[in-house]
């Protein structure tokens, strides 16, 4: 086999989100099988700091920074009909590295890792070309659009349409189309044509590093021990709306219900780019907005329960996998179950409303004995069936380096 070309919206270094920590497996598994060329962006200055690892790993690397304002992206977009998405992410300087990378090497697979980056497949490869679309974004801006107004409403709803569009270009032109997990995939078989043929769709999950996130390698964040308890926690990119919304949701409607029971309860927000709305809570009643940390794995140590009431979520919920791998209970919505084929009641707990999540994260803080029942079994089931080695066992297959390709997909 030859070569493969790698191509992802945000350069996989570190792995300390949900997009960054899939890619960021997907490309050591590659770069396990073959000598692979890597195409992608950084958000911040910051990024750069990675860039001796992807220099590491990969046989050649285009590394560019996304300046493009939204605003000229919008311009774009209206001006060639194309999603937001896309336009934010065009840039000339990659598409000239794709092109002389498939020219003057023997690229045999193609690795899209984020529907963002499917412009860039040449028009003339002939090899294989795999899309790790991870979710179904146009299904997330219709969510969007429904609780939207206005402009705003509009600029949804364009965007969930031309995004499904370009989902069913991709499923068609693409060997093999991946998803998060069997629902996710699901859903997009859903919201193609049927008239229209398709290449293979199916699953392939997310894994979980458990000899990392482990709770006896790290001690619990001391600033977090300061605050008032039960701890509760919520992570995750807090520039991202529906982890805003969740935050606020867990803020707002939540935690005032919790504090009845338990006046010195705290929630922690943890992660980076919170917005002015996020901020301004914290340090009032019980609530700390702490930001960007280093490392997340002290802050989950420190807390008593992760609570994760996400109304709007596809695919995996990463910060759900963490926190059972490091044996907390977990308190979500049934949104962001999904695609964990965990017991629920067992290795966590659903609650559908804002009172019934409250009340379950009452009922755990006042039975510690039932709390670390729950959190010692997250742990377990992880252990046992949430590794990367599993996960991406048929990563192989899909890139057509061994036989059997129909059957698995």
């Amino acid at each position: 086999m030859g070569d493969i070309l790698f191509l992802s919206h945000r350069i996989p270094f570190p792995p300390d989100r949900g997009d960054k920590i899939r890619s960021h497996h997907v490309l050591k598994a590659l770069a396990g099988l073959a000598p692979v060329h890597v195409a992608t962006f950084t958000d911040d200055a910051q990024d750069y700091r990675s860039e001796p690892e992807l220099a590491a790993i990969a046989a050649s690397y285009c590394l560019v920074r996304r300046r493009k304002p939204l605003v000229l992206a919008g311009i774009e977009a209206l001006a060639t009909g194309q999603p937001l998405s896309l336009a934010a992410f065009h840039d000339h300087r990659l598409k000239r590295y794709i092109a002389d990378v498939v020219t003057h090497h023997d690229i045999s697979v193609i690795y899209v890792f984020s529907g963002q980056m499917a412009q860039y497949v040449p028009a003339a490869f002939h090899g294989r070309v795999v899309a790790d679309l991870v979710d179904v974004d146009s299904a997330k801006f219709e969510a969007y659009a429904e609780k939207r107004e206005g402009v705003r409403r509009w600029i949804e709803r364009r965007e969930s349409r031309l995004l499904k569009a370009e989902e069913a270009r991709i499923a068609r032109t693409s060997d093999l189309t991946l998803l998060v997990s069997e629902a996710e995939a699901a859903l997009l078989r859903s919201r193609l044509d049927p008239g229209v043929p398709t290449n293979p769709i199916c699953g392939m999950g997310n894994g979980m590093d458990s000899a990392h996130f482990a709770p006896a390698h790290v001690a619990p964040e001391p600033r977090m021990l300061e605050k008032g308890s039960p701890r509760l926690i919520f992570t995750g990119q807090m520039d991202y709306l529906p982890n805003v919304q969740a935050a606020l949701r867990a803020i707002e409607r939540i935690m005032p219900r919790v504090r009845e029971s338990f006046p010195n309860a705290s929630l922690h927000v943890v992660g980076r780019n919170a917005p002015p709305a996020l901020k301004a809570y914290s340090g009032r009643n019980g609530i700390e907005v702490w930001g960007r940390v280093d490392d997340i794995r002290p802050w989950l140590a420190g807390a008593d329960i992760a609570l994760v009431p996400l109304a709007i979520a596809r695919g995996v919920q990463n910060k759900v996998l963490e926190a059972m791998a490091m044996r907390l209970p977990v308190v979500l919505s049934p949104e962001a179950a999904t695609g964990i084929e965990a017991r629920d009641g067992w290795h966590f707990l659903t609650a559908p409303s804002d009172e019934a999540l409250a009340d379950a994260v009452i009922a755990l803080a006042g039975d510690p004995p039932r709390a670390k029942v729950m959190a010692t079994a997250a742990r377990s089931w992880i252990v046992a069936n949430a590794s990367w080695e599993m996960a991406l066992a048929q990563l192989p297959t899909y890139l057509g380096f061994n036989s059997g390709l129909s059957d698995a997909a």
